[in-house]
Order: C-alpha cells, then sequence, then structure tokens
C-alpha cells in the first residue's frame, strides 16, 4: 500500500514534497539503503535518523490495514520493518502492541490478534526492503 506522504509525519511533508517525495511507496524506494538515506538527508535537511524513522514506517506500511498509527504503535512495541514482523509470535506481539499502546497511547482500538495474524502472514510473503 503507499499513502500521501504526510502519513509518516506531516511536520516534514513539505520538505519531503519538495524533493519530490510525495507518497511513502517514493520515499521508501529512495530511503531503502544508506546511501539513499544520506542523499535524502543532504537534499531535505532532515536529519538521517529522522528519514531512517520514516522509511521504517514506510516499510510497514506495505502492509495491508497499517496506516501511520498501526506503525507508530508497531515501532513502540519494537517491530521496525516488515522484515522483523515475519518472526514474530502472533500471542506476544499482540501482548506488546497492548503493553505500547497503555503507555503511549498511540491508538483508539488495538488491533485484533487475528489481525497482528494477518499482518505477520503477510510479512512473510514481501520481499524485505530495507538494507543497513
Amino acid at each position: 500500500m503507499s499513502y500521501p506522504i504526510a502519513s509518516v509525519g506531516t511536520e516534514y511533508a513539505d520538505r519531503l514534497k519538495s524533493i519530490g517525495i510525495r507518497t511513502t511507496a517514493t520515499l521508501l524506494d529512495r530511503a531503502k539503503t544508506p546511501k539513499g538515506r544520506k542523499s535524502l538527508a543532504a537534499a531535505s535537511g532532515i536529519a538521517e535518523p529522522k528519514i531512517l524513522r520514516f522509511a521504517n514506517m514506510a516499510d510497514l506500511m506495505r502492509l495491508r490495514g497499517v496506516g501511520e498509527e498501526y506503525a507508530e504503535l508497531l515501532e513502540a512495541a519494537g517491530v521496525d520493518t516488515v522484515k522483523e514482523l515475519k518472526n514474530r509470535n502472533v500471542a506476544n506481539l499482540t501482548r506488546a502492541l497492548a503493553e505500547a499502546n497503555a503507555r503511549d497511547n498511540l491508538v483508539r482500538l488495538l488491533p485484533s490478534e487475528k489481525m497482528v495474524a494477518k499482518w505477520i502472514s503477510q510479512a512473510k510473503s514481501m520481499p524485505p526492503m530495507m538494507t543497513y
């Protein structure tokens, strides 16, 4: 899935748009490698760690049903990328998501265990995008 670039951080959307990044898919394509992230940081004036965070969120947003809020929740529970998600246990991750949300209050509706299972299943069939 691809979302408007504002989905990964409205505070920085204008800077990213000014360098031709209008969707999460474009961001992920251009920021999937360390060299790409360095180039985007230089062009946008956004720090590399922030570019990496946005790219990781865009990676998670490839999953059906995962938008900005769920990507942030997954990150808060320790899952940064699709590659990392495919190795998670459904019950443990569902519990970690609930704990992260109780701590950080990120979403109004927690994903069900069934939804988390679907995300993990999707992740297993997706090629990894991010390199470090």
